[in-house]
């Protein structure tokens, strides 16, 4: 994991998502979930992309079960989109980098 993305954990999330002022964006995923490893490398590159205008954060549902129980995390993995501290998106299970930079776009415009 790069500097580029902050691993969050329960007693973090607070500070590091929901008084963030600006758009987050916390992927929820596992070690064990190949689509999870998937898409890291994907959003290692946007978060390059989006410096400054985003905070790319992670969090492992195994470690920090009380967040992902809190934010009804079903299916990972799990992408939710916080604009000022609020969910604003969500979208399940891998996808393209190309349709993930157009959603991640969208909240920053």
């Amino acid at each position: 994991m790069s500097a580029a993305i902050v691993p969050v954990t329960d007693s973090s999330f607070a500070a590091e998502v929901e008084k963030h002022p600006g758009v987050a964006l916390v992927d929820f995923w596992a070690e064990w979930c190949g689509p999870c490893r998937m898409i890291g490398p994907v959003l290692e590159e946007l978060a390059g992309e989006f410096e400054g205008q985003v905070k790319f954060t992670k969090v492992n549902v195994d470690e920090a079960s009380d967040t992902a129980a809190r934010f009804g995390i079903q299916s990972i993995p799990c992408l939710v989109l916080f604009k000022d501290g609020q969910e604003a998106d969500r979208i399940v299970g891998a996808q393209s980098k190309q349709t993930l930079k157009k959603w991640v776009a969208k909240q920053v415009a």
